[in-house]
């Protein structure tokens, strides 16, 4: 599913990234713990295509990423890699239905079938009364649910979270990290997480530790 072999990255001096050798099968649900620095956000950012190494190779899906034009980059990112990041990333002047739309309204998926699943999979998360308040309105577990729904939306082959959990209360925290397992099972992504929170990682399939820029 996600094969990453001998990734090197560096910003000017700093070697952030050092031959990093990674394997995540289908379906398995991986946090990547370890200290700040450790290089667990850039190795996130890269398997996700946001960034590149400055050597080495990243298959996703059995498509090695760093051979694809920009273009056909972003098409393959929009259609197979969903995200939730740390503080949402929410679009503040639309509704929770019309953030998670967007994707596929980039995908320029059918405007109706697009909002048929974005209205299944918000029913799904408990949200199918909050579809038209905007992110001010909702709470930070609603927003986190509403950021997930969006990396859903395209039905993608892997879910890449960065500190999902790291801005919720403890019942919110608890209830993202069963939403973790309730979407690998009910929808079969790879879900890749990189977390501090060991409550997170201990329940995960398998825990990946790094530290400076190697995993150890």
């Amino acid at each position: 599913m996600i094969q990453v072999e001998n990734i090197y990255k560096s910003y000017g001096t700093l070697e952030v990234l050092k031959d990093v050798n990674l394997s995540i099968k289908q379906g398995e649900i991986v946090s990547i713990v370890g200290p700040s620095g450790a290089g667990k956000t850039t190795l996130l950012q890269i398997i996700g295509s946001l960034d590149k190494p400055d050597s080495g190779r990243i298959f996703v899906n059995n498509v090695n990423i760093n051979e694809l034009k920009e273009k056909e980059l972003s098409a393959f990112r929009n259609q197979n890699i969903g995200f939730i990041f740390q503080f949402h990333q929410l679009l503040p002047e639309f509704t929770a239905l019309e953030n998670v739309l967007m994707p596929a309204l980039i995908a320029k998926e059918n405007y109706k079938k697009a909002e048929e699943r974005a209205l299944d999979i918000l029913n799904f998360l408990k949200l199918s009364d909050r579809l038209e308040h905007k992110p001010a309105e909702l709470s930070g577990g609603e927003k986190q649910r509403v950021a997930a729904a969006r990396a859903l939306i395209n039905n993608p082959a892997v879910i890449l979270a960065d500190e999902p959990s790291g801005s919720l209360d403890t019942k919110n925290k608890e209830e993202l990290h069963k939403l973790f397992f309730d979407l690998r099972d009910t929808f079969g992504q790879t879900v890749v997480i990189v977390t501090h929170d060991h409550q997170l990682a201990n329940i995960s399939d398998r825990i990946i530790e790094m530290k400076d820029g190697r995993i150890i």
